[in-house]
This record gives C-alpha cells, sequence and structure tokens, in this order.
C-alpha cells in the first residue's frame, strides 16, 4: 500500500494579550494556512462560544466528508457514462455532547441532489452511491456511519 503524506499549518489567533492567563482571557480562533492556499481562518463551534462566520472544525469535517463522496461519484459517473451536469450536497451531521464536555459525531447523512442528462439510467445512477464508502479516503477514515438520502434532477 502507497502512503501519503498530508500537511496543514494551524495558526492560533485568540491570543488577547494575556495568552491563557484565565479561562475567558483567549479567543478559541485560529488560522489554517496550507501553502499556496487561501488562509481559512475559523473559530471554535458557536454552542461552546466561537464566531458563527467562521468555520469550525465539525463543518470541516463534514464538508470533507461530503466533498470525498461528491469527487468519487463523479468519477464513477463518468466511468458508468453518466452524464452529472450538477451536483450540490446539504450534509447532516448528527452529534452528541456527553457528561464533562465531550463530544463526537453519531452519524452523517449525505443528502445530495444531483442533476444528470436525459436518458440517464437512474438505477445505475443511484448504485453508484453504493460503491463510493468502501474508496473515500474521508469516509474510510471516521468512526461513525455514513449514509446518504440523494434525489436526482433530470436536466431540461
Amino acid at each position: 500500500m502507497a502512503g501519503h503524506d498530508y500537511s496543514s499549518r494551524v495558526i492560533w489567533t485568540g491570543n488577547r494579550g494575556e495568552g491563557t492567563a484565565h479561562y475567558r482571557a483567549y479567543d478559541r480562533t485560529w488560522d489554517i494556512a496550507v501553502p499556496g492556499k487561501p488562509v481559512v481562518p475559523c473559530s471554535n463551534d458557536p454552542l461552546l462560544g466561537g464566531d458563527p462566520a467562521k468555520m469550525n472544525p465539525e463543518d470541516l469535517l463534514l464538508s470533507a466528508l461530503s466533498a470525498c463522496h461528491m469527487l468519487w461519484y463523479l468519477h464513477y459517473a463518468s466511468e458508468a457514462g453518466v452524464v452529472v451536469t450538477g451536483y450540490e450536497d446539504v450534509p447532516v451531521g448528527r452529534g452528541e455532547i456527553g457528561p464533562g464536555g465531550a463530544g463526537r459525531f453519531l452519524s452523517a447523512t449525505l443528502q445530495p441532489v444531483i442533476t444528470v442528462a436525459a436518458g440517464t439510467d437512474l438505477v445505475a445512477a443511484e448504485a453508484i452511491h453504493h460503491r463510493i464508502h468502501s474508496v473515500c479516503f474521508i469516509a474510510r477514515s471516521v468512526n461513525f456511519p455514513v449514509s446518504y438520502a440523494g434525489r436526482f434532477i433530470i436536466a431540461a
């Protein structure tokens, strides 16, 4: 098996001048800075006092899961002759906070709306979803169930 290395740079931006001198002395903000790519400003989950205008770790994980599924879907669709002209997903992750404040994802449901060319075999287009979980890097790496509830639109 071939190995792959991935790298990122996470830079805490929440020091208000006194660092972590006490719990309320600092912001839970940071930047994700990958060389050659735009910086992504992030914050803690709004439920935990974070900035709702910024991405948080849960947003990023759910988005990565959805994007990985989409990319594999498009790949398999092109191989199968399924012409996709649009793809949009609104995934939903379900989480819980346990005693002591530790949280985790319980599940995720991908809900893609996929626009396909007229005459597309929708049974074949649907079957593609069932192949993806075994190859998607992100889906294979999480320890919670991932399901999908997609639908198709026939292009006019």
